[in-house]
């Protein structure tokens, strides 16, 4: 059985529609996907209607952005109740605070360079949560950017002098939060070192103390050693071991498929889930 459990769409930061993204699962081959936008719920039903139709089973989930001691951390959240009034809140402040975010950081390039905020606008679809994202894809729009890789790189880094952080939560926050809305929460790519400072192992152990459930080990971000050590890790602290794409449509080289969660895995998390994975 092919399992990936970490997707994203137009809801987010993706390329795809809800739709379309579980129709290129079905592509691929797989036979479950998570669609796992940021911050957001709004391509569930989307997806969950494709899944239906399409046979390919739909885990329902979140990517939280969160922090802890200033380093940022990504948290998955798999099969929560969407209504669930903390941790619906929480988002929708992260939501609220990314827009905010993206408004100032455009005002600030729009000093400088041809970017307007209805460039910007141009490159969301729907209710999407905007981010950095659609800025680097209306920046290579304008031809202003090779790629979203080279936006990144450049006008919209974190040395950038327009960059502007947004709210996120504390991860031992978010993780009460998912445990309480009725979530499996998964550290996604808790060894990508390339996108930054990560956690020691001391700050994992506490999230797992405040109800983590599992680690993203299998992913393109993390090498052989950092493979090794994650799922040394998560048998010492008692974590599930998950795999993932992390896939974007068009935005990243990510392919779906590309690493994989194992069967028993996908159990134990719907077991834990109050939603139950959307089959055809």
């Amino acid at each position: 059985m092919m399992i990936d459990l970490h997707a994203h769409s137009r809801a987010s930061d993706g390329t795809q529609s809800p739709a379309e993204v579980v129709a290129s699962a079905r592509d691929a081959g797989l036979d479950v996907v998570a669609l796992t936008d940021h911050d957001t719920t709004a391509g569930w039903d989307e997806a969950a209607a494709a899944a239906t139709s399409t046979g390919v089973a739909l885990v329902r989930g979140t990517e939280i952005s969160c922090h802890h001691g200033g380093t940022s951390i990504h948290l998955l959240s798999y099969l929560h109740d969407p209504l669930a009034p903390g941790l619906r809140a929480e988002l929708d402040l992260s939501r609220a605070s990314r827009l905010h975010r993206a408004e100032v950081m455009v005002a600030r390039i729009g000093a400088d360079l041809p970017l307007t905020w209805d460039d910007v606008l141009e490159q969301v679809s729907g209710d999407a949560t905007v981010g950095r994202p659609h800025v680097a894809d209306a920046l290579v729009a304008k031809g202003l950017a090779r790629d979203r890789g080279h936006a990144f790189a450049t006008v919209l880094s974190t040395r950038s002098p327009y960059f502007v952080g947004h709210h996120a939560p504390d991860a031992v926050q978010a993780v009460r939060l998912v445990r309480a809305a009725g979530g499996v929460p998964v550290f996604a790519h808790p060894r990508a070192v390339l996108r930054g400072r990560v956690v020691a192992d001391e700050v994992v152990a506490e999230l797992a103390d405040a109800g983590l459930v599992g680690l993203e080990v299998h992913h393109r971000d993390h090498d052989e050693p950092a493979v090794r050590h994650l799922a040394d890790l998560a048998g010492a602290l008692g974590l599930l071991v998950t795999g993932s794409s992390d896939y974007h449509g068009a935005g990243k080289d990510n392919r779906l498929g590309e690493r994989t969660t194992a069967p028993e895995v996908l159990e134990a998390v719907e077991a834990l889930g109050t939603l139950e994975v959307v089959r055809g």
